[in-house]
């Protein structure tokens, strides 16, 4: 595996005597699309800042492609693409002028540029309105623009902020499949910083819950499920077409089984390791069937949740 194309190490940020940002240490790999999770407040904000060159850090660094964001931030801003919550275009130009002036502030030659700015329209779905004056453009539009705001600049990281705030679902999915298309296709790293955590939970390889300037879980939603709700432990579901005491009682006698949890066909088998195959060899030979069988799915809601409930972990 290469170098990461973020590095966050030991990264604080005091203002007037409070810690904003509090000793973050974080990695993001390249193509990886990473949601950064946070309550308003929680210095994800900051975070990005400095990340961008744009603020400098108390102590601690950030680096993007080996570059130090606060030492070496016009490197950094090269190589970056950023689509802030409410994206500003001038209004009475069309959609691709507004890419035109974006590529020459960022010295790409004009060629070039034509054929990037095609490109980027073409993928983000507007060239058939791409002399349309932006002030005729909606919020779907207008965020889809801010897609191809970031593209033109073939960037190696790109940090989307409340991308799908006011979107309806159309334009949600289509947003959404961007951000796939672009890790995927392109193998451009994606920091999405959003509260729609179902939409976060479709597309992001991993997540990381910031509070109160503090990184306090990161990791993929299953394995941070399985740390966090179920404690370490394997959640097997299972829907059987007979469900009795004889098959329970057998379930509950194999090996590493801790609990199993009956309702209606359905049972919850809590297990400290992957009992999967003894399980369905036990429900056969009970004279009933499997109709369906899957460990258990985590709803990247209920792991967030459980840092603001009765306070926060350490």
């Amino acid at each position: 595996m290469g170098q990461p194309v973020v590095e966050i190490a030991e990264l604080t940020k005091i203002y007037n005597g409070t810690t904003v940002v509090n000793k973050l240490t974080l990695q993001i790999e390249e193509g990886e699309i990473f949601g950064f999770l946070g309550p308003n407040g929680a210095g994800k904000t900051t975070t990005i800042l400095m990340l961008l060159g744009l603020t400098e850090p108390t102590y601690g660094e950030v680096r993007v492609k080996g570059f130090n964001s606060t030492r070496e931030p016009l490197h950094v801003k090269r190589m970056t693409g950023y689509l802030p919550e409410n994206v500003g275009f001038y209004d009475d130009l069309t959609a691709r002028e507004n890419l035109r002036y974006i590529t020459r502030l960022n010295r790409i030659p004009d060629k070039e540029a034509t054929e990037r700015i095609g490109r980027a329209l073409e993928s983000v779905g507007l060239s058939d309105v791409a002399e349309k004056d932006v002030s005729k453009f909606s919020k779907g539009m207008r965020q889809r623009l801010g897609i191809a705001d970031v593209l033109v600049k073939e960037p190696k990281l790109v940090i989307l902020d409340e991308p799908t705030s006011g979107i309806d679902p159309a334009g949600v999915n289509k947003i959404l499949d961007m951000i796939v298309d672009m890790s995927r296709k392109r193998g451009i790293t994606v920091l999405l910083s959003s509260h729609m955590l179902h939409q976060v939970q479709k597309v992001c390889d991993r997540v990381g819950i910031i509070v109160n300037g503090s990184l306090v879980a990161q990791g993929t939603i299953e394995g941070l499920g399985k740390e966090i709700i179920a404690q370490g432990e394997n959640l097997l579901e299972i829907q059987v077409d007979e469900l009795n005491s004889r098959l329970i009682d057998s379930l509950g006698s194999i090996t590493g089984v801790i609990t199993v949890e009956p309702s209606g066909d359905m049972l919850t088998i809590r297990s400290d390791r992957d009992v999967t195959a003894e399980v369905s060899r036990v429900i056969v030979r009970c004279g009933s069937l499997p109709l369906h069988m899957r460990s258990k799915d985590y709803a990247l809601e209920e792991i967030y949740m459980n840092y603001f409930q009765e306070g926060c972990p350490a």
